[in-house]
């Protein structure tokens, strides 16, 4: 097994560490203060060609490979988680969803501008009472001659102030539950499309999260993904690779915050020599190393399932699970080793800490993956 990156991989590696370095880092505490996103800077990471890293030219993609595509959201996750998700729902997601199962027509017509950097993407599964258990989905969509006519509303909507695109489900059949669930690509500016209330979150904060309104909203029928009744399949298979890049960012979370935690303990002295001598505490830091590194194998290893054509169900749930958890030990174990300082906006962490929380929960909490493996151990 190689476990060394190609020079295309280390190259894109670089890019994504150098572009967070200098467009994400100087402003990531104001934006957390304002829940501002910082527009500008994602649109040079589609000039970059960062955001179509994994899908191919003809769609207006850069043709790349996907583990790439994960080393650019980790990267990027270090400096800015915010960033992170949204670059990881626009990719992962919701052009995910389009690649995997729209028409051709579909793809030309809506992946170019969202890989490019010009639009964002989002997907729109999550309601009120449907989160962990996404087939109790209630919006519906009634065929009515060409067009179907969506009710309903979504929360906890990535991107969702930010986007014109958007990888909806909604029941065409509510008699059979999940097997009645369609995929449709709404555009913002559909009539009876709105967008609803925008969360003040813990974590997070410069990521827009929103609820979708949908009031007959009219979505053309060409406008249906794949055939009435394949919604929760698609969802399924697309937050599998969601999965991943929430991954990802779980593992940039940890790193950043190691190392600050790393600078730290060498700068700062206390009883005569530097933190790092203290016994316990450079002992802490090798358990530290030492989760990230693990979560990081079970990551790149589920990023080549998926780039290989190889069932990933179960590697991504791994992976997610895996960083996620680490991501929430280290940036919790990194406040209390910066002590008072850890807790103060200037150092970073404490705001990591409040980013990691939510990588447990989204794309499935780590309650869902542990679903996820155990019955891929008793199957």
């Amino acid at each position: 097994m190689d476990f060394n990156l190609t020079k295309q991989q280390e190259m894109i590696r670089n890019m994504a560490r150098q572009f967070a370095e200098t467009e994400l880092k100087q402003r990531v505490i104001e934006n957390d203060e304002n829940s501002e996103f910082p527009l500008d800077a994602y649109k040079k990471m589609g000039e970059l060609g960062l955001i179509g890293l994994p899908y191919p030219k003809e769609y207006g993609g850069t043709g790349g490979d996907y583990l790439s595509y994960v080393l650019a959201v980790e990267e990027i996750s270090k400096i800015d988680a915010s960033v992170g998700i949204s670059y990881s729902v626009t990719t992962s997601l919701c052009s995910g969803g389009i690649m995997n199962a729209a028409s051709e027509e579909q793809k030309k017509k809506y992946l170019p501008d969202i890989l490019s950097g010009k639009k964002f993407g989002s997907f729109g599964l999550t309601e009120p009472n449907a989160g962990s258990d996404a087939g109790g989905c209630i919006t519906t969509a009634e065929r009515v001659g060409d067009y179907y006519i969506l009710n309903g509303a979504k929360c906890f909507i990535t991107n969702g102030p930010l986007s014109e695109t958007f990888l909806v489900f909604a029941l065409t059949d509510k008699s059979k539950g999940a097997k009645g669930l369609s995929a449709f690509i709404v555009e913002k500016t559909f009539e009876g499309f709105s967008i609803g209330k925008i969360e003040d979150k813990c974590g997070i904060k410069s990521a827009q999260v929103s609820e979708l309104v949908f009031k007959n909203c009219k979505v053309p029928v060409e406008n249906l993904v794949g055939e009435e009744g394949k919604g929760f399949g698609i969802a399924m298979k697309t937050l599998d690779g969601g999965r991943i890049g929430v991954a990802a960012q779980g593992l940039g979370i940890a790193e950043g915050a190691f190392d600050i935690a790393k600078k730290y303990m060498k700068e700062r002295e206390q009883f005569g020599k530097p933190l790092w001598k203290n016994q316990y505490l450079a002992f802490k830091m090798s358990e530290l190393e030492l989760e990230i590194e693990q979560a990081k194998y079970i990551l790149y290893k589920a990023a080549m399932d998926k780039q290989e054509g190889k069932p990933y169900s179960v590697s991504a749930a791994k992976a997610k699970l895996a960083c996620t958890d680490a991501a929430m030990h280290v940036t919790v174990e990194a406040v209390q080793m910066l002590g008072g300082n850890g807790y103060m906006k200037e150092y970073n962490v404490e705001r990591m800490m409040r980013d990691a929380k939510i990588t447990q929960i989204y794309e499935g909490t780590n309650e869902i993956q542990k679903l996820i493996i155990s019955g891929s151990i008793f199957r």
